[in-house]
């Protein structure tokens, strides 16, 4: 049964709206901190944000649940929604709770969850919450004003300088940082200062609505124009709670998600650190990066979008390595958690061990992809609309094995996906079209 609250990353919404009213956030703090009390003698919650101007009065909403059930709340402010998934395992927290949207504008906000191994709850233990939630929220206690335990930033910090491959040499590196206004703004420049690069740090002035605005993973072009000007070896830019990042070589060629899995790959297969042949990936996956890991004995194994799939697959395997197009990437042996600054440290490192980020990522060839969405009113099964069911079989087998096709709801908004991948731009133009055309005479808002 589908969930109402939590879609594939958490509770996504609007902030004094429901789900992200003062009454279902507090129920979401009393309901988790009930939770958390019946395997916890004495459960602790950490909680942290990123910069959105409404992130206080969410964490403090959340925080009064937890008071309700004598949960202890430890508040880390300003962080990265990886480092709350670090700082819960390291610290020994009971739970962790992020507040935001990753790379959604700053009026949308959100809640992500995660269990005391650092790893985001199972879909049956959400949907276990969330009933419990919803079987009663008619009121709420006044939010709490917390203040931010400083010395948390600093743990988080020493277990990524940790994660830095030993033998690289960052010391005089030029690295510019697109913080995207958000999570990374002090810890993205405050880690490469500490590993010794030399830092040019763009959008690191977060001012409560300037979070991704024209900045980050998502809008990488100042970015590109940056690292152009300035000569530096490597451009890094995260998304707004910096759980992915992306890249710009020194030549201002655009590496995401897909490169850097290749580059990692190549890496760890050629030190012995890639446990098996297989890394994990998703259904957005370039059919480019498929082929060419199989070009060099490795393969791909393909699972539905979301780092929570990513990563059961990769335990459920015993894969070290997988991630996702859009940055988020996973080195299982670190942390299971995806870090866009454990990953911008990781490919820092494989630049100053084996080169430019060009030759890391040659031979990759990527396929013409289109990624378009659709505004719905509703989210039947797509394979019970008739007419988007016989355009898909039609576009299939025009495309037969040089193109792949994925037709999927957001797990956040409103949204169907349509995305089309082939040899040729002709063919990626008529198909996306063709789909688009008919989700919104089925399904259109």
């Amino acid at each position: 049964m589908p969930k109402e609250l939590f879609g594939t990353d958490g509770i996504r919404g609007i902030p004094g709206q429901y789900p992200l009213d003062d009454a279902t956030l507090f129920h979401l703090g009393r309901v988790l901190g009930t939770y958390l009390s019946c395997s916890h003698t004495r459960p602790r919650a950490l909680l942290g944000m990123d910069t959105r101007e409404s992130g206080p009065r969410i964490a403090g909403a959340i925080a009064a649940g937890f008071a309700e059930t004598q949960t202890e709340t430890s508040f880390a402010g300003i962080i990265t929604t990886p480092g709350v998934a670090c700082l819960v395992r390291k610290e020994g927290f009971s739970a962790g709770v992020v507040i935001s949207a990753s790379h959604n504008p700053f009026h949308d906000n959100g809640v992500k969850l995660f269990s005391s191994a650092g790893m985001k709850f199972p879909d049956d233990i959400e949907a276990e919450l969330e009933r419990k939630i919803l079987k009663n929220h008619d009121h709420a206690a006044q939010p709490l004003t917390m203040a931010p335990d400083a010395a948390l930033d600093e743990d988080y910090l020493e277990f990524l300088e940790g994660c830095a491959i030993p033998g690289a040499q960052l010391s005089g590196m030029k690295v510019v940082l697109d913080c995207a206004n958000g999570a990374a703004s002090w810890l993205g420049p405050a880690l490469f200062r500490e590993l010794g690069a030399e830092v040019i740090a763009i959008h690191n002035q977060p001012d409560g609505r300037n979070i991704n605005a024209g900045c980050g993973s998502q809008h990488p072009q100042s970015l590109q124009h940056k690292v152009a000007e300035v000569g530096a070896a490597l451009g890094v830019a995260f998304d707004g709670d910096a759980d992915r990042a992306v890249f710009v070589s020194a030549t201002g060629k655009l590496v995401n998600g897909d490169g850097v899995l290749l580059a990692a790959a190549r890496y760890l297969k050629s030190t012995g650190q890639l446990k098996g042949t297989a890394v994990v990936g998703t259904t957005m996956a370039n059919l480019g990066l498929e082929r060419v890991l199989a070009s060099e004995g490795l393969t791909l194994t393909r699972v539905d979008v979301g780092d929570r799939y990513v990563l059961e697959e990769m335990l459920r395997s015993g894969a070290t390595l997988g991630g996702e197009q859009s940055g988020h990437i996973i080195f299982l042996d670190d942390s299971p958690a995806g870090d866009g600054l454990l990953t911008a440290v990781k490919v820092a490192s494989f630049v100053s061990l084996r080169g430019p980020l060009d030759g890391l990522v040659a031979g990759l060839k990527v396929f013409p992809q289109t990624i378009l969405n659709v505004k719905v009113r509703s989210k039947p099964p797509l394979d019970s609309l008739p007419e988007v069911a016989r355009t898909l079989a039609e576009a299939e087998r025009a495309l037969g094995d040089s193109g792949r096709i994925v037709l999927r709801y957001s797990g956040t908004e409103p949204l169907a996906r349509v995305m089309v991948e082939a040899e040729s731009t002709e063919d990626v133009a008529r198909w996306s079209r063709a789909l688009v055309a008919v989700l919104q005479s089925s399904l259109g808002a």
